[in-house]
């Protein structure tokens, strides 16, 4: 059965929809945007500025969950700015640094996120037993 889990350092959703649920050994991220937790505003400074803003703020949340980074198991990027993708992938990287195994990932172009956003990131962690 599938159960919503809440990190209260994530920004609220906008929409009705649960950000984070987990079922059995699976927890998902919903699809992320560069949103700050305070404000509730979306990061300036384009895809390198947003991937680093939802990366700090999955890591963030990750502790919330009775996760950590090494329980990734797959990520998929969304951006409308497929031709700066290096620089989410610079800042991906960032992120990621020291991870032993980085996770499984995929990554498309399209022509529009929520909110004007740039990139949008979704998140799957496997863990046994969440805390």
């Amino acid at each position: 059965m599938a159960q919503r889990l809440t990190a209260t350092s994530l920004p609220k959703p906008r929409f009705h929809y649960s950000p984070i649920v987990t079922a059995g050994g699976w927890v998902r991220f919903s699809g992320m945007i560069a949103l700050d937790a305070a404000s509730g505003q979306l990061e300036p400074g384009g895809p390198a500025a947003e991937t680093t803003k939802i990366m700090g703020n999955l890591l963030a949340a990750l502790p919330e969950c009775g996760l950590a980074l090494e329980d990734i198991v797959s990520a998929r990027i969304f951006t409308t700015r497929f031709e700066l993708f290096p620089e989410i992938n610079k800042a991906w990287e960032t992120a990621l640094q020291g991870l032993e195994t980085p996770p499984a990932r995929t990554s498309m172009g399209v022509s529009a996120l929520p909110l004007g956003a740039t990139v949008e990131i979704e998140f799957d962690f496997y863990k046994e037993e969440i805390s």
